[in-house]
């Protein structure tokens, strides 16, 4: 802080670009409440495009490697891509005159194309969702002492060029398994800067009161995320696979510079406390006339604009707090926090599961007869987007429940033994009629996705302003890379085991996910036991509070 009762600079991050030049045509500033608005908007865009870039392969997969005894085709009908076009088309059948015309096209692409074709396309996804888990590891604890919006900006153009090289390789006639192996990690790389970030964003500018509804509804990224992806794939993959993989690395690319330009990263860089502190020093303002906001770490509700405008209108200063000066904690002190370990596991199962979906399910569908008939590469790619749309229902209803129970392990197991009977009944009755698949899809992305969804957004962002942090460290970063790292690498194990146990059926790869998701279901039993014990024992020393209360009224009365 400076004399003249300015904000230093180099304990201060700059304004983002976009915003100084707003301000500057405003010729104000916007209140703490728009700011809160802009950033679920940017970060909400931001994952869009990070999930949109990670759907191309799965896309793609049946294009690469067809099956051998059956050639997909792109068909006719497909001049719209769904919602706009049909959502089912079925499989064109082709002769074998047309088989020799086509050539290496309608036989998939070297080096996809031969007996171990699967088991190259898992090895793609787990080197990806390897590198990507590893990093996660550094990324959080990175992201907590850097700037978060030039650390998610960075991530962002890095993995559009990467998933953009990936469908190079369609141009340039490359087939090196090789170079498509490297770009996946890469991409992996360079994708684990994305989640930590945007968690750690929005955990500094909301607290704890409604953060899992706020955080189920704005996690909807996700889930739109993967159809927006699925539906750019699948729209230009007629044109060559190359462009499913160039179109959405465009799409992120572009998200990287809109983050840089947008996106405030920390309420102290724009003038306003943290929501997850206890006061509101302005810079110039005495110590014995710091403005007290009467809330806890934990109540975004009480911490409004409203307050901090009505400081910065009467003293005409900015809070002293900065995001610079705050300190990260390590990597074994987050990894300490009660419940991190627990929910880490659990992520883990429970990712391995969602995962193996997000990779797996258009090639299951294209490979699958649904009402005695196959459909085409592109309408498998489409229909599994419904997976998604049950995914986004799950994040908000998942994020309601667990703030209205205050219980967040409860919510995450009871929808993990739920998804159990969704995942056996979607294999043994999805495939009767289209009808039955979409809603049988839809409750099983509910299920799967609503406890993945909770952990991964909530959960961390919890434990990252966990109260035995004393409020003295930034570890929303850092505590989020822990917990979606571990998960990371039941992703990236999820799509491998497929890729091997798809070649002796797929009842033994849904047998894999049931296991899954109830051995995840299990690892929070210690915390579910701690939070209905907590609530019971809340519950009787409230009705004996009462029993007393009722039984001393008449002694009152007499009194009296």
């Amino acid at each position: 802080m400076t004399t003249d009762g300015k904000t230093d600079h180099h304990s201060r991050r700059g304004n983002p670009p976009g915003i100084s030049v707003i301000r500057r045509i405003r010729g104000k500033d916007w209140s703490f409440n728009t700011y809160s608005y802009v950033v679920l908007l940017v970060t909400f865009i931001a994952y869009t495009c990070y999930h949109a870039s990670r759907k191309p392969s799965s896309i793609v997969k049946s294009v690469l490697y067809p099956e051998p005894n059956r050639i997909n085709t792109t068909g006719t009908g497909y001049d719209s891509p769904w919602p706009i076009g049909d959502l089912f088309v079925k499989e064109e059948l082709v002769s074998y005159n047309d088989v020799l015309k086509r050539g290496k096209h309608s036989k998939g692409w070297e080096p996809f194309n031969d007996e171990d074709g699967t088991l190259k396309l898992g090895a793609i996804d787990v080197a990806f969702l390897a590198c990507y888990a590893i990093a996660m590891y550094f990324a959080g604890h990175v992201a907590d002492s850097w700037d978060l919006r030039l650390f998610l900006s960075t991530g962002m153009i890095g993995s559009g060029i990467f998933v953009g090289l990936f469908g190079v390789g369609y141009f340039c006639n490359i087939h090196v398994f090789w170079f498509y192996l490297v770009m996946q990690m890469l991409a992996g790389l360079f994708q684990s800067t994305g989640w930590p970030s945007v968690v750690a964003v929005v955990g500094n500018w909301f607290g704890k009161k409604r953060r899992g509804l706020i955080m189920g509804i704005w996690n909807a990224h996700t889930s739109v995320g993967n159809i927006c992806g699925s539906l750019l794939a699948a729209s230009v993959l007629e044109y060559g696979w190359g462009w499913s993989f160039i179109v959405p690395g465009g799409f992120i690319f572009l998200g990287g510079i809109m983050v840089y330009l947008f996106l405030p990263a920390y309420p102290e860089d724009v003038g306003f406390s943290s929501p997850n502190s206890s006061a509101v020093k302005p810079v110039g303002v005495p110590e014995d006339q710091a403005v007290e906001v009467v809330t806890g770490p934990n109540d975004v509700e009480a911490q409004r604009g409203d307050e901090i405008i009505v400081v910065n209108e009467q003293s005409n200063v900015k809070p002293q707090i900065a995001s610079a000066n705050r300190k990260s904690i390590g990597i074994v002190g987050a990894w300490r926090i009660p419940g991190v370990q627990q929910f880490a596991f659990c992520l883990f199962l429970a990712k391995l599961v969602a995962y193996t979906f997000l990779y797996w399910l258009p090639f299951y569908l294209s490979q699958t007869a649904i009402g005695g008939e196959y459909m085409s590469v592109k309408s498998a790619g489409n229909l599994s987007t419904l997976f998604d749309v049950g995914g986004i229902v799950g994040g908000i209803l998942a994020g309601y429940i667990s703030d209205k129970l205050k219980a967040r392990a409860t919510t995450a197991t009871s929808f993990m033994f739920v998804a159990i009977p969704s995942l056996i009944l979607y294999r043994i009755y999805g495939s009767i009629s289209k009808n039955i698949n979409i809603f049988l899809m839809i409750i099983a992305g509910l299920c799967v996705n609503g406890p993945y969804a909770l952990i991964t957004t909530a959960v961390s962002a919890d434990l990252g302003t966990h109260s035995s942090l004393r409020g003295d460290s930034r570890a929303l970063a850092t505590v989020t890379a822990l917990i979606d790292g571990t998960g990371s690498l039941g992703a990236a194990l999820g799509p491998l085991l497929t890729g091997f146990l798809s070649k002796f059926g797929w009842d033994k790869v849904f047998g894999m996910l049931i296991i899954c998701a109830a051995g995840a279901g299990l690892c929070l039993s210690r915390l579910v036991v701690n939070e209905l014990h907590e609530k019971f024992s809340h519950r009787t020393v409230s009705a004996r509070d009462n029993v007393e209360a009722l039984a001393s009224q008449p002694l009152l009365s007499g009194q009296r």
